[in-house]
């Protein structure tokens, strides 16, 4: 499996455009030591040919262009069997969640009607009553595609394969696991509820057996997630904020991290005490917050992190199982 971290930044990337906080005045600057970085998104495929996004940010054109396997091919035949020239690499995507930065770029793929989506009956329910994503692409599906058809619903613990826009086989499974219960600011539902509003993923080479875990929105640690980690080559994971009080410390918000559904890196309940003492080959952070610490990586909250054998996940990182 070959995997291929497009964004790791949370949602407003680094710098974030209305953000002053060191780390983006440094991004801005041109610092060394803070790299500028999309929304989270990685693409996964077991052939290097044919690639599924995990969750598809805002800035999923930049991400597409500034990795070109993702791009048309020559020669590509389109699904009526005529030469076209227009074509894309992107199989499908998986949707861990409703989130505007996990989402939105689904409209920018408008013109690439034929790829499924994956998600949970409550995220599709989501994206179709509070944030009309559905409706919306309904109106850019190819003639003869019927619109429904693209959005495939993702049951609990079970493996599914994931399948090609024709029919066949992508050699990947994927098992999506339930991990904390919250609920998108534009939904107006209590998060007690709302079943399947944020999972996590476990893809599965068919071929070589090789497990990555994804779940870039982690509330706790809990059980179901401890698991699939334990079973995990690579562990893509949240990394939001450095610690429970940043969001209010650097005026960005009136909730703690743990409010907002993110485990903390830090601290002595912090998942960085979990990941250190993790038997994976590859553990990473996504999803990092620009005001979080660790991407200073001259600073002692980064030196911590990789001294632990923890990836402070960036743009472009690739991993192979």
């Amino acid at each position: 499996m070959l995997i291929r971290i497009l964004g790791s930044a949370a949602g407003g990337g680094v710098p974030q455009w209305n953000c002053r906080c060191s780390n983006c005045v440094a991004a801005r600057a041109g610092s060394p030591d803070i790299r500028p970085r999309t929304q989270s998104s990685v693409a996964v495929s077991a052939d290097g040919r044919a690639w599924f996004l995990l969750n598809v940010s805002p800035d999923v054109r930049q991400q597409i262009l500034s990795f070109p396997a993702l791009g048309p091919g020559r020669n590509l035949v389109s699904s009526r069997n005529q030469v076209s020239e227009r074509s894309t690499a992107i199989a499908g995507c998986v949707l861990t969640d409703a989130e505007l930065d996990h989402t939105a770029g689904l409209l920018l793929l408008r013109e690439g009607g034929t790829f499924g989506i994956h998600c949970t009956a409550t995220v599709r329910r989501w994206l179709n009553h509070c944030l009309p994503v559905e409706p919306i692409l309904s109106c850019f599906s190819p003639a003869g595609i019927n619109p429904a058809a693209r959005w495939c619903e993702l049951p609990f613990d079970a493996a599914i394969e994931l399948h090609l826009p024709d029919g066949s086989p992508s050699g990947l499974r994927v098992r999506a696991f339930e991990v904390d219960g919250h609920v998108p600011r534009y939904v107006k539902e209590e998060a007690a509820s709302a079943v399947g509003s944020v999972i996590g993923l476990q893809i599965e080479d068919t071929n070589t057996g090789g497990r990555l875990v994804y779940a870039p929105c982690v509330g706790s640690p809990g059980r179901v997630l401890r698991n699939a980690a334990s079973e995990a080559d690579c562990l893509v994971i949240d990394g939001t904020f450095w610690d429970d009080e940043e969001p209010i410390r650097c005026g960005i918000g009136s909730r703690t991290a743990r409010a907002m559904g993110h485990l903390p890196v830090s601290g002595p309940d912090g998942s960085l005490n979990w990941l250190g003492e993790l038997d994976v080959r590859h553990r990473v952070y996504i999803h990092i917050n620009n005001t979080n610490p660790m991407l200073n990586e001259r600073g002692p909250e980064y030196r911590l992190v990789t001294g632990r054998g923890v990836c402070v996940g960036a743009d472009g990182d690739s991993f192979e199982l």
